[in-house]
C-alpha cells in the first residue's frame, strides 16, 4: 500500500456486543487507575457519539517488529539488562501513525470532492481518544480478539498497530474475522504476574504494561519480583503465542531501533541524568512516562538483578533522591539484595 499500512478493514458503527463487555470489565475495577477508560461513558463503544454523523470506520494495521533487534528472550534472561516492549523500540508509533491516517484522509477527500453534494467529514485516531479499537478492528476483519484481548491476525501474528478513520462516508464494509485461539492457553499460562485472569479478561492492575507505563504511583510489593527485568512494557503474551510463527518484519522505517534500546544495561540506564533521558528518549513512546516513573521501573529490575557490588552501588546513588516514589522503591531493591 502505498501509504504503507500493511491492511485496511472498514466496520460499521453497531458495537453492543463489545459495549456489555467493556462495562462489564469497568465494573470489575479492572482498569485500575486509567480513569480515561470510564470516563468517556459510551462514547467509546458509540463512535456517533464522539464524533457525529459517523457512519463507518476505516480500521488500519501497521505491523512493527524492528529489524535486528536482539532476540526477548535473551535480554529476559539476562537480568543485567533492560527489557523494553519491542514496540517502543523507535519512534512514536502515536505520531507515524496518525500521519499516515491523516494522509490517506486527505486522498479520500480528494476522490470525494469530485462526487457532487458530499461534505466529506473524518477524524483520525490513533490510540488517543475514546476508541474501542480491538473491537472495531475484529469487526473490520483485521484480525480477531486472542485470549490476552490483543488481535490476532492469521498471517502476521500480533506485532502490529492499530489506526482508526471515523468518517461519514457510506462505504462498504468487510466481513469480521473468525476467532483461531481454539483451546490454546498459552499466553494466560506464560503472563509473569498472571493478569489474563481468564481467556479474554486482563486485570490491568497486574499487567506490567499497566504497571511500568499507566500506573504512576507505587507498584505493590506483591508484583514487583515478578516483573524481573521489564522496564517498559512486556511482551511474553505476544513472545509465546503460536500465530506470532508468521510475523513479519516491519517495513516501516521509523519503528527500527533507535539509541540501542534493545540492548541496553539497568545500570547504564540508571544514571542517566534527566538531559540524557529526554534527548536519547525524544520522539519515543517512552518519554511520555517521565524521567522518575523511568527510573522507578529499572530500580525494581535492579532489585530483581544480581546482587552485584556495581548494582548497589548504582542504587546507593539515589537513595537520597527529591522524589519518594523513587526512594521507596531503591530501598527495596537494596533490601532484595541484604540477604
Amino acid at each position: 500500500m502505498a501509504l504503507g499500512f500493511d491492511q485496511i478493514g472498514i466496520t460499521d458503527t453497531n458495537l453492543q456486543t463489545a459495549e456489555k463487555l467493556h462495562q462489564a470489565w469497568i465494573a470489575k475495577g479492572f482498569h485500575g487507575e486509567m480513569d480515561y477508560m470510564a470516563k468517556h461513558g459510551v462514547k467509546r463503544t458509540r463512535p456517533a457519539e464522539l464524533v457525529p454523523n459517523t457512519l463507518r470506520v476505516i480500521s488500519a494495521r501497521l505491523d512493527y517488529l524492528p529489524p535486528n533487534a536482539l532476540d526477548s528472550e535473551q535480554v529476559l534472561q539476562d537480568r543485567s539488562k533492560a527489557f523494553i516492549s519491542r514496540y517502543a523500540l523507535g519512534r512514536d508509533y502515536h505520531k507515524v501513525m496518525r500521519n499516515k491516517l491523516q494522509k490517506l484522509s486527505e486522498k479520500i477527500q480528494s476522490a470525494v470532492n469530485q462526487l457532487e453534494n458530499f461534505n466529506f467529514e473524518y477524524r483520525v485516531f490513533t490510540d488517543s481518544a475514546p476508541v474501542l479499537e480491538v473491537a472495531l478492528a475484529e469487526k473490520a476483519g483485521i484480525g480477531w480478539r486472542g485470549k490476552h484481548t490483543l488481535l490476532i491476525h492469521k498471517d502476521r501474528g500480533s506485532w502490529f498497530f492499530l489506526g482508526e478513520i471515523y468518517t461519514n462516508l457510506p462505504l462498504a464494509i468487510d466481513q469480521p474475522s473468525s476467532n483461531h485461539c481454539g483451546t490454546c492457553q498459552r499466553c494466560i499460562e506464560v503472563c509473569p504476574t498472571q493478569a489474563i485472569v481468564a481467556p479474554y479478561q486482563v486485570d490491568a492492575r497486574r499487567c506490567i504494561s499497566y504497571l511500568t507505563i499507566e500506573l504512576k504511583t507505587s507498584i505493590p510489593l506483591e508484583l514487583r519480583p515478578l516483573i524481573g527485568n521489564r522496564v517498559y512494557g512486556c511482551d511474553d503474551c505476544q513472545l509465546y503465542c503460536p500465530w506470532n510463527k508468521f510475523a513479519e518484519i516491519s517495513r516501516e522505517p521509523d519503528f527500527s531501533i533507535k539509541n540501542g534500546l534493545d540492548n541496553m544495561h539497568l545500570i547504564e540506564c540508571f544514571t542517566w541524568s534527566e538531559h540524557t533521558f529526554k534527548t536519547k528518549l525524544a520522539g519515543s513512546a517512552i518519554y511520555r512516562i517521565g524521567y522518575i516513573q523511568w527510573l522507578r521501573n529499572i530500580a525494581i529490575g535492579l532489585g530483581n538483578a544480581e546482587g552485584s557490588p556495581e548494582v548497589i552501588a548504582a542504587l546507593q546513588t539515589r537513595m537520597h533522591d527529591d522524589s519518594a516514589m523513587l526512594r521507596e522503591h531503591v530501598a527495596w531493591a537494596l533490601a532484595q539484595h541484604q540477604h
